[in-house]
């Protein structure tokens, strides 16, 4: 009975164990949450023929992040077909490793309140094929009825702390004052949930010494200095972490959303500028051809490595010139600081004159005629990606804080194993776009216009702010409140980047979710750069079907584009939205944008719907402020 305890508990699509529910998460499950444990603990062992993912420039990203060479691999997560069918089969015991957390219950029944290890609560799974009903309950409770016993649930108060610490409540302490029960060593608990509107109204009351504490006490700015001192507990990978924390520790109710953040790295499986295919795929599989030492290897290499079938077409001699480029190229500063720089291959590919020959992965197309008539003062040059493949590599994750999506070293990243990773999970999507570059004329003219104006002067000035107000005592050795300040020309792109996306959900059939973005925008070493790439992100058919390509078709372009930017002229919370600005001493990053007219979700937007300003898109105050003072 014991072991089948061990099989699943509940499913989850590899993208959210990217973005929502990976390493160090709580996850919510019907009747019980569970925290998702680490890499240590994951095991491929069990998957039978399973290969690591392919993508060289994601992976080099990866080891200059995280300042580890050792990293060899990109792993998807273990998982093995069939659980559905077999449901005792070996398929229902491979998958993400999770553990019960908090590790404190409560009866739904009697409110008793205990730790799991207490041996007050018993745990049952016996429903192969129904893994929603497995449950926790109260062994020993008056209050039972019809026969079952009464379920238990998780304690609702956890302790997360700003360097990625997660311990439970201290429940027996907290009543006491800080010490123990003058009447038991290990007394009996419960916890009266009293409801209420005025925030969380719980009582913990100890049963032989009648002592009795609420929740209330700990809640908020001023509850928070009673909270006791950090313990660096690493739940999800089951230690201490060494040393004493300095990190701030807050009281959070299980579910709350800034438990955990995920910390990712994304790249588009695009081919060198100017390779060959053969000199892409040498790259993918780099791992494999890394130790060779010459050519006589290959042969046996490629009869006995079955990804090597993608070779068949080239001949030894190929291979090896393509092997021996691959070494001798240059691998770049390996210990500059920020983000590594991901998406200047792309742009170079897009932007090409000349488009890429076609792969599996990676498949461009222009059309012959141009851009539309009507959109050339619009556009500089469209082009339909018929087939994506986008790599993503969860690198850590954060407590309390979201990263910084300029600067990764601003927020505490908790790390994802015990020892030094050889390896971080990732997952793949397949999927379709559309990418649009607009003119660089257009956009110089526009940035002459508006860089020394109120309002961009307003948006700058709420940078700064914002830079103040979240980082400026964490920076050493000098606060910069304009640093990673993304430019004028950001603003313009990323706008009018959301108002396609959300006439794209809103005509076609996609929804904003299913979507993302990628924005091309000025560097100083490359100012020009002003495109714009959404594409299908989701790991099922909805991605692939080809309804978005078909949107840079001649006649639905210029519909698109007409309803998008028409669309922005007007809002249902204008004029509050037309009108806003982050005035002093307000430190929001938008304009006019809201809910209604811009925002998106926050897996389809790259910047978490920062920098967004209808204004500088269309007309609606100031015509000079618009990137289109006319609509076409």
């Amino acid at each position: 009975m014991a072991g089948k305890h061990f099989r699943r508990v509940g499913s989850v699509r590899p993208s959210h164990l990217m973005f929502t529910t990976g390493v160090g998460a709580i996850v919510d499950l019907p009747n019980f949450s569970v925290l998702v444990r680490g890499l240590d603990d994951w095991n491929h062992n069990a998957v039978p023929d399973w290969e690591p993912i392919a993508e060289p420039r994601l992976l080099a990203a990866v080891r200059k992040l995280l300042k580890e060479k050792s990293i060899k691999e990109l792993r998807p997560a273990p998982w093995i077909d069939g659980a559905d069918q077999q449901p005792n089969g070996p398929a229902a015991r491979v998958g993400v490793p999770i553990t019960p957390f908090p590790g404190w219950l409560r009866c739904t029944a009697c409110d008793e309140l205990a730790p799991i290890d207490g041996g007050v609560f018993g745990f049952e799974n016996d429903k192969a094929r129904k893994p929603h009903e497995a449950r926790f309950f109260h062994t020993v409770c008056g209050r039972k009825k019809s026969g079952r016993r009464p379920m238990a649930v998780a304690a609702r108060f956890v302790l997360a702390c700003t360097a990625g610490h997660l311990d439970d409540f201290p429940y027996a302490q907290y009543v006491h004052q800080g010490g123990g029960c003058p009447n038991a060593s290990h007394p009996k608990l419960r916890m009266d949930d009293r409801g209420g509107n005025l925030g969380a109204n719980v009582e913990i009351r100890c049963v032989p010494c009648g002592a009795r504490r609420n929740m209330k006490e700990v809640l908020g700015q001023r509850g928070a200095e009673k909270l006791p001192r950090c313990r660096s507990r690493r739940a999800h990978l089951g230690d201490f972490e060494p040393g004493e924390c300095t990190g701030k520790l807050k009281l959070l109710v299980v579910g709350a959303s800034n438990q955990w953040f995920a910390q990712t790295l994304s790249a588009l499986a695009v081919p060198r500028t100017g390779a060959s295919e053969l000199q892409t795929k040498v790259e993918q599989h780099w791992s494999t051809f890394e130790k060779m030492e010459s050519v006589a290897f290959l042969p046996f290499a490629r009869s006995a490595v079955p990804a090597l079938r993608e070779f068949e077409r080239w001949t030894d001699a190929q291979i090896w010139a393509a092997i021996e480029r691959h070494r001798s190229a240059p691998k770049g500063d390996e210990d500059e600081k920020g983000y590594p720089d991901l998406h200047t291959p792309e742009w170079e590919i897009f932007s090409a004159g000349e488009l890429p020959p076609t792969t599996p992965d990676f498949t461009l197309r222009r059309d012959p005629n141009g851009v539309p008539g009507e959109l050339k003062e619009i556009y500089a040059d469209v082009i339909q990606a018929e087939r994506l493949r986008e790599v993503r590599a969860l690198v850590g994750f954060t407590r309390l804080d979201a990263p910084d999506p300029m600067d990764p070293e601003l927020v505490w990243r908790a790390p994802l194993s015990k020892a030094t990773p050889t390896w971080v999970p990732a997952s793949e999507v397949r999927g379709e776009g559309i990418f649009l570059r607009l003119p660089e004329d257009l956009l110089a003219d526009w940035e002459q216009r508006v860089t020394d104006t109120e309002a961009m002067e307003t948006h700058r000035e709420a940078y700064g702010r914002f830079r103040e107000s979240r980082y400026s005592g964490r920076i050493k050795g000098g606060f910069d409140r304009m640093k990673h300040w993304p430019g004028e020309r950001y603003f313009a792109l990323h706008t009018l980047s959301h108002l396609l996306i959300r006439t794209i959900a809103l005509e076609c059939g996609y929804s904003s979710a299913s979507l993302s973005e990628r924005i091309y925008t000025g560097t100083p070493d490359d100012p020009q750069r002003a495109g714009i790439l959404i594409y299908t992100a989701v790991p099922d058919a909805e991605g692939t079907l080809g309804g978005l390509v078909s949107l840079a078709e001649h006649d639905d372009l210029v519909r698109l584009t007409r309803r998008a930017l028409n669309d922005a002229m007007h809002c249902s919370s204008d004029p509050l939205c037309a009108e806003r600005l982050p005035h002093y001493p307000e430190d929001f990053l938008h304009g006019a944008a809201c809910h209604v007219c811009l925002f998106v979700s926050e897996t389809t937007c790259e910047r978490g719907n920062r920098f967004l300003d209808r204004r500088l898109v269309v007309p609606i105050d100031e015509p000079d402020l618009a990137l289109f003072p006319e609509l076409p």
